[in-house]
């Protein structure tokens, strides 16, 4: 089957774009793959500061899942807590722009994408619903971060990242 001139050109653009999206999904999946496992080093120290029961720690584990709702004030402590040892907050405990582009260009990501998860960052913690308790505002950002997440296609594979996870504890 042949096509005139001017379809194919047409066909070739439509299957480079294709490819390039696929290829950009994949870089950002890998990328919050990446920064996910270090965000979750820190776990141990965190539980212990805060007391956390073990059931924190598998809702963390199950956090990127699709549908997934993490409810636990004592995950959005976690949440709070390794975003600090991390050093995205400020002293007055909002997201610190320039720390979290660095955080997440150390993990692979371009200055495109680690803006854009800073501009996610700062409109989900803009719309969290205020409250007193840093811990309930944690899991609300958060939250409306994995959303955001999820809608473009950058979520981490669930699966892979536990994988993942479990390999990098059995090698220490």
């Amino acid at each position: 089957m042949t096509y005139p001139k001017m379809w194919t050109s047409k066909i070739l653009v439509m299957m480079v774009a294709a490819c390039v999206m696929t290829v950009m999904v994949d870089s950002s999946q890998s990328v919050m793959t990446s920064m996910t496992k270090n965000f979750i080093k820190a776990y141990e120290a965190c539980a212990k500061e805060y007391n956390l029961p073990e059931s924190t720690g598998q809702e963390l584990i199950n956090f990127w899942k699709e549908g997934y709702t993490v409810t636990s004030r004592e995950a959005g402590c976690a949440i709070l807590c390794l975003s600090s040892k991390l050093d995205l907050l400020d002293p007055e405990g909002k997201l610190h722009h320039g720390n979290t582009v660095e955080f997440a260009k150390s993990h692979g990501s371009d200055d495109a994408m680690a803006h854009k998860v800073v501009e996610i960052l700062h409109s989900c913690e803009k719309a969290a619903v205020p409250n007193e308790d840093m811990c309930l505002v944690a899991l609300d950002v958060s939250m409306c971060f994995k959303k955001e997440i999820h809608s473009l296609n950058w979520a981490p594979d669930n699966e892979l990242l536990f994988e993942e996870l479990v390999g990098e504890m059995s090698k220490t």
